[in-house]
């Protein structure tokens, strides 16, 4: 089954749940489950990614393209996730950044250029593979992450406030930026927000915690 599945999903610290959820994601819609600080999103995330800590306890399945991906570790999983900071490397050039999201599959020098600079330019970022990440606005690094992520080709897309830290213009291009890549490779897509824009931009159900 297509999409990404929350099974029975539940998550407790020291035995006091915090996480309780129940979900299915088609490939090109959008999950957005809001809540407070400490109300337990970014926990969820990290349940699906497989980097749960080890002081919480879950139960339930993580299904992904039909496949039962619960206990496999975090880098078979091909779930990719954008973060509140866009976290590129500062000793890589913008094209080395991309490049480090591609498959080891893509081999070859010329190849790799290719990937990298046909990446860039589908984010209106020709040419800008040699240039220092810090040299870059804030919106132009958030196409660079968003481009790192899609390159590693992963099969659904997590949201941990990656809005957050942009001014209200920027904000809503980057979004929708995010949004229609994200349907035009039919990925399920789980955002996590306290904005009620955010959730409202991106269509789909809402779901609330705490």
């Amino acid at each position: 089954m297509a999409g990404l599945r929350l099974e029975g999903l539940r998550i407790t610290r020291a035995g006091v749940p915090l996480v309780a959820l129940e979900a299915e994601i088609a490939p090109g819609e959008v999950l957005s489950v809001m809540g407070p600080s400490g109300s337990g999103k970014s926990t969820l995330l990290s349940a699906i990614m497989g980097t749960l800590a080890p002081s919480f306890a879950m139960t339930g399945l993580v299904w992904l393209d039909g496949c039962e991906i619960t206990r496999q570790p975090p880098e078979a999983r091909r779930v990719g996730i954008l973060y509140q900071e866009e976290l590129l490397f500062p000793h890589l050039s913008v094209g080395g950044n991309l490049a480090f999201g591609l498959p080891r599959a893509v081999r070859g020098r010329a190849a790799r250029a290719a990937r990298v600079a046909a990446a860039l330019a589908e984010v209106g970022l020709a040419g800008f593979a040699d240039r220092d990440p810090a040299t870059l606005s804030g919106g132009q690094k958030a196409r660079v992450a968003l481009m790192r992520m899609l390159l590693a080709e992963p099969l659904a897309l997590l949201l941990d406030e990656p809005f957050s830290r942009l001014d209200a213009g920027l904000r809503a291009q980057v979004r929708e930026m995010v949004f229609a890549r994200a349907r035009a490779r039919g990925l399920p897509v789980l955002l996590v927000t306290h904005d009620a824009a955010d959730a409202a931009a991106a269509g789909g159900c809402v779901v609330e915690l705490g």
